[in-house]
């Protein structure tokens, strides 16, 4: 069992100056932050999990293969493994839960 607070997690992240942090990990499934402050590009390429991303605070969209949606708080996106998706037009920082099943590897899809 482990248990976690969003606010220290979030002051942790700060502290480093880093957009994610992984904070749990088991065979199964993973778990993290990302932030993207208003204006970023977002820089990440599909991945070899199954993903989903829910979104604590911010405005942005979210494109998923050919797909775009609203991102703002309370929305909940699932990606499958190696689908090509971005957040965009990041209007507000945005902070997100990210959990990666199984847990998320080190090498990511080219």
């Amino acid at each position: 069992m482990k248990q976690f607070q969003f606010d220290d997690l979030v002051g942790r992240m700060h502290s480093g100056h880093v957009s994610w942090m992984e904070f749990l990990r088991v065979d199964a499934l993973s778990m993290g932050l990302y932030t993207l402050k208003a204006g970023a590009s977002d820089g990440q390429r599909p991945h070899n999990e199954d993903e989903v991303y829910y979104v604590i605070s911010g405005k942005a969209k979210f494109r998923a293969g050919n797909e775009e949606w609203s991102a703002q708080p309370g929305a909940i996106f699932y990606v499958r493994r190696l689908l090509d998706h971005k957040f965009v037009e990041i209007e507000s920082d945005l902070t997100m839960l990210v959990f990666f099943a199984p847990a998320e590897s080190s090498s990511k899809s080219t």
